[in-house]
């Protein structure tokens, strides 16, 4: 379609302030009322980026959140020119609320080199994204269900209601009914709403960078889903970026959790495009806590 992507016309659509000091404001914020990781993140490699030639691609960006947003006041976001070489440049940015960082970012950009030094992994076989249902149809489906638990169905309505800018395809979407423990892997199709179109490679980036952070933690939580999470909370977010791709195409994000402890969880993930590129490599820890007594069925 048409319809410019909400994600480049407003949520990554930072106000330049003064020579490297940027603002950016909210579009959507979870139920838990703090700001959405992803939108930081994104927000944060749009600054960066703002900070180096068009030439220059970002091939890395290594993150912490300190503190939590605070979605009623907008973000300040403070460039530091760390390092301009000739192949790579590192930004250093600071994300700001009532006078303190509540999120710091490294990002490193490079300019084009070929090497005959090239590997990846396999893409994983799946269906395609035109096979299978949104997550808002799944939504419905399981709304549907007469027998399903008054919490639950408030909760399902919460989501539904939600203004994601993402559209999401679940693969192997779980049961809600079951409780069972899962093996912490999950795949689901993903693209920003609307239409960005060719651009700088940089802009399709930060979308992802946006979209990367989107039920990514969750993956920790499949083999205890007989736990209610009482606060889960992203700690540490990495990117690196290998190939072109279009944020605004349907793109397969492999999610795993090889490890969880200490009330942490840890989680990797692979973007692929759907020629069988490998785009996008992710990972992230977060604080995750739940309540010691098992829940009983949602049904």
């Amino acid at each position: 379609g048409d319809l410019r992507s909400v994600l480049i016309t407003s949520v990554l659509n930072l106000e330049r302030l003064e020579v490297d000091l940027f603002r950016g404001r909210h579009h959507w914020v979870p139920a838990t009322q703090r700001l959405f990781g992803g939108q930081i993140v994104g927000q944060a490699l749009v600054a960066a980026a703002r900070a180096v030639t068009r030439d220059e691609q970002v091939h890395s960006l290594h993150c912490y959140f300190v503190r939590a947003g605070d979605p009623k006041v907008p973000v300040l976001y403070e460039v530091e020119r760390t390092r301009t070489g000739k192949s790579f440049s590192v930004r250093s940015v600071k994300a700001i609320q009532h006078g303190k960082p509540i999120f710091t970012c490294q990002a490193s950009f490079q300019l084009s080199q070929s090497s005959p030094v090239q590997h990846q992994f396999t893409m994983p076989a799946v269906p395609p994204p035109e096979e299978l249902m949104t997550q808002e149809e799944l939504i419905q489906k399981f709304l549907q269900n007469p027998n399903l638990a008054e919490r639950y169905r408030k909760h399902l309505n919460k989501i539904q209601a939600e203004d994601v800018p993402i559209d999401i395809k679940p693969v192997n979407p779980p049961d809600i009914f079951c409780s069972e423990p899962q093996e912490p892997k999950q795949l689901f199709w993903v693209r920003a709403r609307g239409y960005i179109g060719e651009t700088d490679m940089k802009v399709h980036c930060c979308v992802a960078a946006y979209i990367s952070d989107y039920a990514f933690l969750g993956t920790a939580l499949l083999p205890h889903r007989q736990y209610r999470i009482k606060f889960m909370v992203s700690l540490d977010h990495s990117m690196w970026f290998h190939a072109p791709f279009r944020a605004d195409h349907w793109m397969l994000y492999e999610c795993e959790s090889p490890w969880a402890g200490g009330c942490r969880g840890l989680v990797q993930g692979r973007l692929w495009r759907r020629d069988g590129v490998l785009a996008v490599t992710c990972a992230q820890e977060g604080v995750i806590r739940v309540e010691q007594k098992p829940t009983q069925s949602k049904l």
